[in-house]
């Protein structure tokens, strides 16, 4: 039985001596093994870790031998087993879940001394051939090179899969827990299943030229919050993202070019970590408020419907304000937690597109709205030009909250 996987094995004595371990794993290939002889009638088991560098592998006896199983990130491929003699620790990482799993088990059996039922191995060296599994990038960019009857390498880290006709996202995919850069460009696929925010290392998605109409709120509520850095949604049919889209925040680079765009979400200045932005060629008539709190390296709005400014604000206040209004206003003011298991779905949706004043608060349904334009310099250090007579402004949507915060910013409205 074996197990290809990274490993580091770490002395417990270094500490004691003031050293330390070099932290780092190396490709491997684990085998559970046994041995018999006739001196000793009794089956001996052991662990077997052979490298590219030592084929012939290290050993370490497991019968009565393990002091402790560390299994907590089993699920992302992670383990670490505890000997006694040598006082030393089996980490690994980069493993297929459900081998690992399996592994560990049969390990188990035989630290207890009972019989490992799955096929195990001899002593003998490891050849060459099998470190292939540990292929970590794959780029695939026609039909005949796509892979129907083989799986994915599980240790990729990089998979490219452009040209191949794909109108959805393969679920062999979606197990290989070390992905982090997948490019599905230039296929036609037309939604996403919320199983790719499973990835958990995955830090760039590119879906350029595909056929999505658009991309759902449970991927941007899952992982990809904490690991997705860089979004290629260009050439696609998208309308519009919605609202969650802005809980992406580690987002650094986002490409919205040639699509259908008739607005950024509103909520687009909590992407604060969010440099580079591209959204040429969209039929966006104006920007949000927030746009004003990026601080961006690059953009490019270049090529969009932005509209005339109206002259007029459009009144909306309410007076007195409603409990509704009131109470979104508090709630958000004072950064209050809210869900649906609080309070109902359609309440939370209210408070997710709350209006921002340019005084900080927030409104609902009692605001004055006005346009006025922004110079694009004032977000971002480099700009591609608006249109075609050399423009860098936008006209930007703001919302005051009183009348009083409409007065004091009126010079802005001129």
């Amino acid at each position: 039985m074996k197990l290809h996987c990274e490993v580091e094995v770490i002395s417990r004595h270094l500490p004691a001596l003031g050293l330390r371990n070099r932290g780092k794993g190396v490709r491997a290939v684990l085998s559970l093994c046994q041995q018999t002889s006739r001196s000793q009638p009794r089956v001996r088991a052991f662990l077997l870790i052979s490298t590219l560098k030592d084929k012939r592998g290290t050993r370490y006896e497991l019968r009565e031998n393990i002091e402790q199983f560390f299994t907590k990130f089993v699920d992302e491929g992670k383990a670490t087993v505890r000997l006694k003699e040598p006082p030393v620790d089996i980490c690994l990482s980069k493993a297929n879940s459900s081998s690992l799993k399996g592994f560990l088990s049969a390990v188990r059996l035989a630290h207890r001394g009972c019989n490992v039922d799955t096929s195990v191995s001899t002593l003998t060296a490891v050849k060459t051939s099998e470190f292939e599994n540990f292929k970590t990038k794959m780029v695939i960019t026609s039909k005949k090179d796509y892979p129907l009857s083989k799986n994915f390498p599980y240790s990729l880290e990089h998979l490219q899969t452009s040209y191949c006709g794909l109108v959805r996202v393969d679920m062999r995919m979606l197990c290989l827990k070390n992905l982090r850069k997948l490019d599905l460009s230039h296929n036609h696929i037309k939604k996403l299943p919320a199983t790719i925010g499973d990835l958990i290392h995955l830090q760039e998605l590119n879906l350029n030229d595909n056929h999505l109409e658009s991309f759902s709120v449970a991927l941007c509520q899952s992982t990809l919050q904490k690991s997705l850095r860089s979004l290629d949604l260009s050439k696609n049919k998208i309308k519009a993202l919605p609202v969650q889209f802005c809980q992406l925040q580690k987002l650094m680079n986002l490409k919205l070019d040639d699509n259908e765009l008739i607005r950024f979400p509103c909520k687009i200045g909590q992407l604060i970590n969010l440099r580079f932005l591209s959204a040429a060629r969209n039929k966006l008539p104006f920007l949000p408020s927030e746009f004003r709190n990026l601080s961006l390296e690059y953009l490019d709005l270049f090529g969009n419907t932005f509209e005339q400014l109206e002259v007029l604000p459009v009144i909306k206040l309410q007076v007195p304000l409603t409990l509704l209004e009131s109470s979104a206003r508090n709630i958000l003011y004072n950064r209050i937690p809210y869900g649906s298991h609080i309070i109902p779905f359609h309440l939370c949706q209210d408070l997710d597109i709350a209006k921002t004043c340019v005084c900080g608060r927030f409104c609902l349904n009692s605001f004055i709205q006005g346009t006025t334009t922004m110079n694009l310099h004032s977000v971002a250090h480099t700009v591609v030009l608006v249109d075609n007579m050399g423009g860098t402004e936008a006209p930007i949507m703001s919302y005051f909250c009183s009348l009083g915060c409409y007065v004091n910013s009126s010079d802005m409205l001129k």
